[in-house]
């Protein structure tokens, strides 16, 4: 067979292949401003669609460094990152520091308020958590993957982004606490 034919196998896979990743790669830049800006507000003020908390605005948290938790219950890297936030939060429970955790549900059965209240006990999640079961807050924050976790500075400027999972002995764990240092440092 003539190296040509397959060569010609291939390029047109390769081709959209890379055209697939140069798109893929250029919404996800699109999704959400360049750091910092403003981050957007709660988009659920309802005392049913808050758990471990009344409704809270950013108004209300302005002072305070947060870091805003995106994540769904079946998600196995979200509830694996769990052990390593409720150490953070012991961590800095005497700074000005608030978790705010967001559950926007990938599958249905997952919009279950009563499953989410269960799981959040198994999870033993203290800080307050905002129900996003029409992905409002997801999409305002330009959110694409679970768990991803914003820092908001004092001022209410979303500042860092980080995606994954997120062990206690990990990097990016280092990297997310010396933000949260460098932000609760700052006046």
């Amino acid at each position: 067979m003539p190296n040509w034919i397959i060569v010609g196998s291939w390029l047109p896979r390769f081709v959209l292949v890379t055209a697939w990743l140069l798109l893929g790669t250029a919404s996800i830049l699109q999704a959400a401003p360049p750091l910092p800006h403003p981050a957007p507000p709660f988009t659920h003020h309802e005392p049913f669609n808050w758990i471990n908390s009344k409704p809270l605005s950013l108004a209300d948290l302005r002072g305070r460094v947060l870091l805003i938790d995106f994540w769904t219950f079946d998600c196995w890297n979200c509830y694996r990152s769990f052990p390593w936030l409720l150490s953070l939060e012991a961590q800095m429970k005497e700074q000005p520091f608030t978790v705010i955790g967001v559950h926007t549900p990938e599958f249905e059965h997952e919009r279950d308020k009563q499953r989410l209240l269960e799981k959040i006990e198994v999870f033993q999640l203290r800080h307050p958590v905002m129900i996003d079961n029409d992905f409002s807050f997801w999409n305002a924050m330009g959110t694409r993957y679970w768990p991803t976790y914003y820092l908001i500075d004092k001022k209410g400027l979303v500042r860092n982004v980080f995606i994954g999972e997120t062990r206690s002995d990990s990097a990016q764990a280092a990297r997310i606490t010396e933000a949260v240092e460098a932000l609760l440092a700052e006046h």
